[in-house]
């Protein structure tokens, strides 16, 4: 590893290098986190703070002290299953990255009960965007630059099953605007899950921030799963809560646990990130992630499920190579990133802990500068997807 990969940690839990400002802490003292948070993104003036926190956090007192820390900086963030801080992953921790108002200029909007979220909305929610944006380009007392580009990311509540609606709706508004994101979490505990903007944790919402920066970027996504030769149908379901009751005309648990050969085993959340299902949209697979099983043998979906799809048992590559893979694309289209904003799904981390990968992976998250979180579902550009690495890379100045 190159002197220019390496990160360097301070008691504090900084990132220092030639890198975005990056930080992590796992004070369990609200007010203490912060403080770390704070001081460990440095004195560079700052156009806003993205923080990850476990959700073990007390969320009034952590949006208050984060608001007394960061000041007039704007931080917005979500609850997770899990973070990826400077040394990669990590747990019961808060992690932060800041975006430099020399290289950046953002522009937030929070989005209100998303389960009422209608098609509609999106286009007023992206000419609000889009015109704020316009105005503090024109603002700055610096200009960006012609060469400016935009890229769009969306935080959304993670068991509101709007994702599908949102995201395709926002894409769409957005026109040529790349967008990446992802579900909030709270540690497989599976009750609620928040977004956090201007000073407040918000269930039931959704935080879209916009941004324009003249570094290079990429908006990307990869998964280490091919589709096989086993199919299924389903054939029953209650897709407005994501539930699958029957499969191939059988009870949908079993008949799952037949076809990926684990007949009479107790199906578990690791069970599911090492055999997923997907299913073909626009000739490509996507990954339709299983949440849970339920008392009456029905599956739980992380995505819109509906009867009559047909969903194929998918095998896994290595997603270490898949990583690499994906890096070396990166670096291709921005050279060696700055950062790498990165939003892993929690079957994906459950399954690095179940191959024994989690130190092979977190090296290489730590040397690529990525930060993030593990989320209940992924999204890029207008589709909502699960068991996928997505995220933006950031390059140099």
């Amino acid at each position: 590893m190159s002197a220019k990969d390496r990160s360097i940690k301070t008691p504090a839990g900084t990132a220092a290098g030639d890198g975005m400002p990056r930080a992590v802490s796992h004070a369990e003292r609200p007010a203490d986190a912060a403080r770390e948070l704070r001081a460990g993104l440095g004195d560079a003036a700052l156009e806003l703070a993205v923080v990850f926190c476990a959700p073990s956090y007390d969320r009034q007192a952590l949006a208050d002290a984060l608001a007394a820390e960061f000041g007039m900086v704007p931080v917005i963030g979500c609850t997770t299953a899990g973070e990826i801080g400077p040394g990669g992953y990590t747990t019961n921790a808060m992690v932060a990255v800041g975006f430099p108002s020399e290289d950046f200029s953002i522009v937030t909007a929070l989005v209100d009960h998303v389960d009422r979220f209608e098609i509609a909305d999106s286009t007023a929610i992206a000419r609000s965007l889009l015109s704020r944006r316009d105005r503090a380009m024109a603002s700055r007392p610096v200009p960006l630059g012609e060469e400016a580009r935009s890229f769009a990311m969306l935080l959304i509540d993670g068991l509101s099953m709007s994702e599908e609606t949102v995201v395709s709706a926002l894409h769409n508004a957005l026109i040529d605007i790349p967008l990446f994101g992802a579900s909030a979490g709270d540690d497989l505990h599976f009750e609620r899950t928040f977004v956090l903007h201007e000073g407040a944790f918000h269930p039931n919402a959704a935080v879209v921030a916009l941004f324009t920066t003249t570094r290079p970027f990429t908006v990307f996504r990869t998964q280490h799963f091919v589709s096989s030769d086993r199919k299924m149908v389903v054939t029953g379901a209650d897709p407005q809560h994501r539930i699958v009751h029957e499969i191939n005309a059988e009870p949908a648990g079993r008949e799952y646990a037949r076809l990926v050969g684990l007949e009479g085993e107790p199906l578990t959340p690791m069970i599911f990130a090492s055999h997923p299902v997907v299913v073909r949209v626009g000739g490509q697979y996507h990954v339709r992630s299983i949440q849970k099983v339920n008392d009456d043998e029905s599956l739980t979906f992380f995505c819109a499920i509906d009867e009559g799809i047909v969903l194929t048992v998918a095998e896994g590559v290595d997603p270490v190579a898949n990583f690499d893979g994906l890096i070396e694309g990166i670096e291709a289209e921005v050279g060696a990133p700055d950062l790498i904003l990165g939003c892993d799904c929690i079957l994906r981390r459950l399954e690095m802990e179940q191959r024994q990968l989690n130190a092979v992976m977190s090296e290489r998250l730590a040397r690529h500068r990525v930060v993030g979180f593990c989320a209940y579902g992924e999204q890029v550009n207008g589709m909502h997807v699960n068991q996928t690495f997505t995220g933006v890379a950031i390059g140099g100045r």
